[in-house]
């Protein structure tokens, strides 16, 4: 999986179905307004302000000055009436201009806290500092005209992706925790899907939470057992350590002894549900969607009894070419709990978008060679693999919930399944989201983020387009069916076994990443690509390190963050090798920063195939002691703390983009 950096919009303002009122009082309040001009406020500032009031709007580019009824949209998750109590024919009604007016104040300091203690006034202080560090980025989509099959589909996964939700929330062990009692914190609550704060500025903060005196317990392990200082080391040297760290269960005590309890049974009764809204959407499809029935009925039917491999089967005969949707439902990957073990439920919605078969068909035909040249790297431990994964296919993410659904930023790449025979044979899917960071407010703030760290040599071929970064990921997702892999064992133990959990994913996704930066120049090499464009994805790819720099190395309860390891040993590694400088005397390309970095692409090329081979390596080999010596040398070391604090302090001014998403079924 590859991460660019979510509340969930469910419906656009002028379709969202919603419970009717009986209240006179409130049918008046909905009664269209007086002439009102919506221009108190700018469209940035509205959208902020929305969220730390927990209201459901968001005001969608375009008029950036006035505020009008097009440009307003709902927020799936987000409690409030329908679009009737805010709208009428083309106006604004009461009802909103005085919620418009509570945004007004607000963004003027004329709010009222009463007589809360200094405590409190320090929580909620750090929870809108929490929520200032997210921008608010909108993903909108209308299928009013679509087919009644279509629009079933949406609705079906709608309602299953809020169930889902709940089930993420019960993994996490927040699912019984109490309403937070101010606007601010149920923001936090829904967008973190926890109370913990995870942004950068805030995730260490003490003060920071949604509710206070709460404890990270999660909910797939005995809440006895976290106590433990190393309970995931503690439950991997147990005899019955396999069926325990099972991906697909939950730990649990009976009759005094710890139990492997599969999620189809801790869950049943929500797993039922979904299950239920997967089979009528199956029954609702034409008969050219008949991969997409299969994979909603297999679904189904692993929702029920746990056959998540043959779900995996009818999923991974999905394609671009047989369906026009992406949908993956159920549980997958683990980097959200402490042992990196347990799979969690997420949804991914999307539409195929068909670019993706150029680029098929430019890889197709190389893709064993790819295997090869890294086999070559790897060395003799490692001997090539005849592969049959099927290149990347292109999507626009329609909806993410559960574990997809992240507070800042989102995937935009994916390799799945992870475990199982459609995974060990080389027969699993690949994704890259398209539709994601395009819009105009991302590209403006991606490029003002560059500009201060690059000196104006690189900024020349920087690129906030689309196009290096769809590449990357391309490659990137193409890599995790390439060389030594998850399913790789070294004398019977996969990577799991041998570094354990968060390290095993950590250098994962570092080679993935790094074979990114490696089989883009060795494509140039070939003629598949062109030299320059091969030269923008270096440029954004280092951006891309940057990004994952700036969250720091470490979550608050000290579990390592794998893409944030990843990108400081890239980035650690080149710079040793003169492939990236440091120009302390050199202005910014921004003009403002003093000191910046400067790219040798043709160094880069070198020093990318040396930390290609050394990771396949350590890898193939199965070297833990050479994994953590990098983690030491690039991660922890004193004196690379204050380049990445640097990173950290200019690529932070800008907030990060998190994805809200409106849909009119």
């Amino acid at each position: 999986m590859r991460v660019a950096g979510t509340s969930i919009g469910l419906c656009c303002l002028l379709a969202c179905s919603s419970t009717p009122t009986s209240d006179p009082a409130a049918a008046t309040a909905a009664a269209p307004g007086p002439a009102f001009v919506y221009d108190r406020v700018t469209r940035t500032d509205f959208n902020r302000w929305s969220a730390k009031l927990d209201l459901p709007f968001y005001w969608a580019a375009g008029d950036d000055e006035v505020l009008r009824p097009e440009g307003l949209h709902l927020l799936f998750g987000v409690e409030g009436p329908g679009p009737e109590v805010w709208v009428d024919g083309a106006r604004f009604t009461s009802a909103f201009q005085a919620e418009y007016e509570k945004v007004v104040a607000a963004q003027q300091g004329q709010r009222q806290t009463g007589t809360l203690a200094p405590e409190e006034l320090r929580r909620r202080a750090a929870v809108e500092k929490e929520l200032d560090q997210g921008h608010p980025t909108l993903i909108s989509w209308d299928f009013a005209a679509s087919s009644q099959a279509d629009r079933g589909l949406v609705e079906h996964v709608l309602a299953a992706a809020e169930i889902i939700e709940g089930l993420y929330a019960r993994q996490k062990g927040v699912d019984q925790l109490q309403r937070p009692a101010d606007p601010a914190s149920r923001r936090l609550m829904r967008r973190n899907q926890g109370p913990f704060c995870v942004a950068p500025g805030t995730e260490s903060d003490p003060d920071c939470r949604a509710l206070p005196d709460v404890d990270r317990v999660f909910g797939l392990y005995p809440a006895k057992l976290q106590q433990r200082t190393d309970f995931c080391g503690f439950l991997s040297k147990r005899k019955d350590a396999d069926a325990l760290l099972d991906p697909f269960t939950v730990v649990r005590v009976a009759d005094g002894r710890l139990q492997a309890v599969p999620y189809h049974r801790a869950y049943a009764a929500p797993m039922k549900e979904v299950a239920e809204h997967l089979q009528a959407a199956a029954g609702l499809q034409p008969p050219e969607e008949s991969a997409l029935v299969r994979y909603l009925e297999s679904a189904a039917k692993a929702f029920e009894d746990g056959s998540w491999m043959e779900a995996d089967e009818a999923w991974a005969a999905m394609n671009a070419e047989n369906s026009r949707w992406y949908l993956r439902i159920g549980p997958d990957e683990v980097y959200f709990e402490p042992c990196n073990r347990k799979a969690a439920f997420h949804v991914s919605f999307a539409r195929i978008n068909e670019d993706s078969l150029a680029w098929q068909a430019k890889l197709d035909p190389v893709k064993q060679e790819m295997e090869n040249a890294l086999s070559r790297l790897a060395g003799r431990a490692y001997r090539a693999r005849k592969v049959a994964f099927h290149l990347p296919d292109f999507i626009d993410i329609v909806l993410n919930a559960g574990d997809s659904r992240k507070p800042h930023g989102a995937t935009i790449g994916q390799s799945l399944p992870n475990w199982g025979p459609v995974a060990n044979e080389g027969r699993g899917r690949t994704v890259a989201m398209t539709n994601l960071y395009t819009d105009p407010d991302s590209q403006r703030t991606l490029t003002t983020q560059a500009e201060s760290l690059f000196c104006d040599e690189v900024m020349e071929v920087f690129s906030a387009e689309p196009a290096p970064q769809v590449m990357s990921t391309v490659l990137h997702e193409a890599a995790h069916n390439l060389g030594p892999a998850h399913e790789y064992e070294v004398r019977g133990k996969t990577d799991d076994q041998i570094f354990g959990g968060p390290l095993a994913s950590t250098f994962e996704e570092l080679k993935a990443q790094t074979s990114a930066l490696y089989l883009a120049s060795w494509l140039a090499e070939k003629g598949v690509i062109e030299k320059a464009v091969a030269q923008k994805a270096h440029v954004r790819d280092l951006a891309w390190a940057f990004g994952h720099i700036s969250r720091g190395m470490y979550t608050a309860s000290d579990q390592p963050k794998s893409y944030s390891q990843l990108a400081a040993i890239q980035f650690g590694f080149l710079m040793d090798e003169g492939a990236v400088k440091w120009m302390a005397e050199r202005r910014a390309a921004n003009g403002l920063d003093m000191g910046c970095f400067q790219v040798d692409l043709a160094q880069m090329e070198a020093a990318a195939e040396k930390l290609e081979k050394r990771v396949l390596i350590i890898k193939g080999q199965g070297r833990k002691r050479g994994a953590e010596r990098l983690v030491a040398q690039y991660v922890d070391a004193e004196a690379r703390q204050a380049t990445m604090q640097l990173i950290q302090e200019r690529w932070l001014r800008a907030p990060k983009a998190t994805f809200v998403y409106s849909i009119r079924p």
